[in-house]
């Protein structure tokens, strides 16, 4: 008998343009499709709440597409070197096939996949999650880029990607199937209490939902510049936890829209964004929790062990600020999972320069709760934000919320998640305290914009020698 091949998904949950999946299928070979819960080897960085329900449906859906391919997903819990090579002695591999990743712990368990292995398995990594292989644009002198704009216009040099692969129309299946779990024993649901209804309300995970998503969007992708910063407007693609998952490559997006005209460049340009936080994520391993300014270590961030200060915090993450466009996002993100882009900007300023709590306590609230709760992307979104990374925004350039507010026409955002502000009219909506028409069922500003700006500038001039 041909010894079958295994193929290991992790974030790359899909059948079309899955390189992995193409040469495990053209090796003539039967196929074992295997997905492994590991949360061992990510450690303090395995899948958030919001992450692990998103899971569970595109498991359940890559199933779903892999029977109709005349296959099915294995699925095995563990340590991931430990359990593909348990598989190896079951089956008799001959080889394993995967996308590669860059997050800093699937970088040591490809290494430790290899080491793990028989001499007579082999191990392919192939790529196919980002635009480019991170680290493979580099500057004229040879090493890596740092800053995004130069990046940018290096990677663009190498566009558009090669055209996607289809997916194959039959896998071929092994003789006899290895023992698989059940989906429903990695206990992924919420239960008591089940908080997903927003989000099943809004979402479809899995490879015909990103489909779905892509089609709805290419329609609009000409006007992507003009609508994506109003949080009222659906300007959004909606579809970077398509993304985050694997279950729709970023070469099916750009071949998909880059033809729409208009301002379809600055969509494609956030696909570019994607790349260049894994680009920085491959240079600097712990950008997740260590400032990549070291000015920064010395920032007196007020201390949450402290109970008015764990207060503001808790306040923060419920939607309770006071600053109804930082509300509407919170409660927004608890409820679906996500939150508009320009909404995240104005949420993470508030947090680190209003309250003048560390950047690191809001990454890990949105490592929780954001269904595209992304490594490389999150934290080099809050490190922007907060002043401390390798190409950031000044800190001392401080974020006004409310004037965010009006500017970027926020009321029917407010008033969609904050509906104890639903009956204001504009632009008393925007700041209800200042105007006097603040309801009693809505908290008072933690803090006014004026003195928490001085606060801020008074702690960072700390960081000067």
């Amino acid at each position: 008998m041909t010894q079958p091949v295994i193929l290991w998904f992790r974030r790359d949950l899909r059948l079309a343009d899955q390189k992995a999946l193409t040469a495990a299928a053209g090796s003539g070979s039967p196929v074992i499709p295997v997905y492994i819960l590991d949360d061992e080897t990510p450690k303090h960085r395995k899948m958030g709440g919001a992450s692990r329900w998103w899971l569970h449906h595109s498991l359940a859906s890559l199933d779903d597409d892999l029977k109709k391919a005349g296959s099915r997903l294995l699925l095995r819990h563990g340590k991931s070197e430990e359990v593909l090579a348990s598989l190896v002695n079951e089956t008799g591999a001959s080889a394993i096939h995967c996308i590669r990743h860059y997050e800093p712990w699937w970088r040591n368990a490809e290494k430790a996949v290899a080491k793990a292995l028989p001499a007579d398995c082999a191990f392919y990594c192939h790529d196919g999650n980002y635009l480019l292989p991170p680290g493979s644009v580099t500057a004229g002198s040879g090493g890596q880029y740092k800053i995004y704009t130069p990046f940018m216009r290096a990677l663009w040099q190498h566009m558009p990607p090669s055209d996607p692969l289809p997916a194959p129309k039959n896998i071929p299946a092994p003789q006899n199937w290895p023992k698989s779990e059940t989906i429903a024993d990695w206990n992924l649901l919420p239960t008591r209490p089940d908080w997903a209804g927003g989000m099943r309300d809004m979402w479809k995970p899995g490879e015909a939902g990103a489909k779905a998503r892509l089609e709805a969007f290419a329609d609009k992708a000409r006007h992507y510049d003009e609508k994506r910063n109003l949080p009222s407007v659906a300007g959004s693609s909606f579809l970077s936890p398509h993304l985050h998952f694997g279950e729709i490559s970023p070469a099916t997006c750009w071949h998909r829209t880059m033809s729409a005209g208009g301002s379809v460049d600055v969509f494609l340009k956030e696909l570019i964004w994607r790349d260049y936080a894994q680009n920085v994520i491959c240079q600097f391993p712990e950008y997740g929790s260590k400032n990549a300014r070291d000015t920064f270590d010395k920032m007196p961030w007020r201390d949450l062990d402290d109970p008015a200060v764990k207060a503001d915090f808790v306040a923060w993450t419920k939607g309770q600020t006071g600053y109804p466009i930082v509300d509407a996002g919170m409660r927004q993100l608890w409820t679906t999972g996500w939150m508009h882009n320009r909404v995240r900007m104005i949420a993470a300023s508030f947090l680190i320069k209003h309250l003048l709590i560390d950047w690191r306590a809001g990454e890990q609230w949105f490592w929780d709760t954001l269904v595209d709760a992304d490594y490389g992307s999150n934290a080099v979104n809050w490190q922007w934000t907060a002043g401390s990374g390798v190409d950031s925004n000044m800190f001392v350039r401080i974020m006004a919320p409310l004037s965010q507010s009006e500017k970027f026409d926020a009321a029917r955002y407010i008033r969609e998640w904050v509906p104890e502000l639903s009956d204001l009219r504009e632009p008393y909506i925007h700041d209800p305290e200042e105007h006097g028409v603040r309801p009693k069922a809505y908290p008072r500003k933690l803090i006014g914009h004026k003195q928490a700006r001085e606060r801020a500038l008074a702690a960072f001039s700390e960081t000067k020698d």
